[in-house]
């Protein structure tokens, strides 16, 4: 017994060491337990703000046909626009397929057609001219048609001042519509 307090006495326990290590190892487990959390809240919060893409039933090939119609769409309708008015053209589309009253599905936006009376009317006008059904002359300019296809539709970019509209003309003409005239880009006048 004697050796044993003569070993303490000539070791003595440093009281404060044990503490600080003690308290290390407390602050180590709540920082863990901290980044643990941190890191839940912040995936949570990223999943919970992106699509579901798990159950989506879109396939490539259905992809690909939306952007070569809207491709042509922006074609014929902007072709020879600055980039803004190719993307006002492509987003009108886009709004189209998401709104009450048109169909869903963008190829179908862009080829539907009217009977009024006797007479066919297109949604795009192009469409209902012949010559346009073939393929698009110059390669430039439906590349960038495309390129903005790709920008509006896969990238979600879109002009601000265009969230609500679903209808436009050119600035030369004067169709009489009682809509609500929202902006004018390029030689196109768009409405909601």
């Amino acid at each position: 017994m004697e050796n044993l307090y003569t070993e303490t006495a000539r070791n003595p326990v440093d009281v404060s060491k044990i503490i600080s290590g003690i308290m290390a190892i407390i602050l180590m487990v709540i920082g863990l337990y901290g980044c643990y959390f941190l890191t839940r809240w912040v995936i949570n919060n990223k999943f919970e703000n992106t699509p579901n893409i798990v159950g989506s039933t879109i396939t490539s090939q259905y992809r690909e046909r939306q952007l070569n119609c809207l491709a042509r769409n922006i074609y014929y309708e902007a072709g020879n626009e600055p980039f803004e008015g190719k993307v006002a053209v492509a987003q009108v589309t886009i709004n189209r397929a998401n709104a009450a009253g048109f169909p869903e599905d963008l190829c179908h936006v862009v080829y539907q057609k009217n009977i009024i009376y006797t007479k066919v009317i297109c949604q795009f006008s192009w469409y209902c001219d012949r010559d346009t059904t073939v393929r698009p002359i110059n390669r430039d300019v439906y590349t960038e048609s495309m390129e903005v296809a790709k920008k509006v539709l896969l990238e979600g970019f879109r002009l601000p001042s265009l969230y609500d509209a679903l209808y436009y003309h050119a600035d030369y003409i004067n169709p009489g519509w009682r809509k609500e005239k929202i902006a004018k880009i390029g030689r196109h006048i768009f409405y909601k």
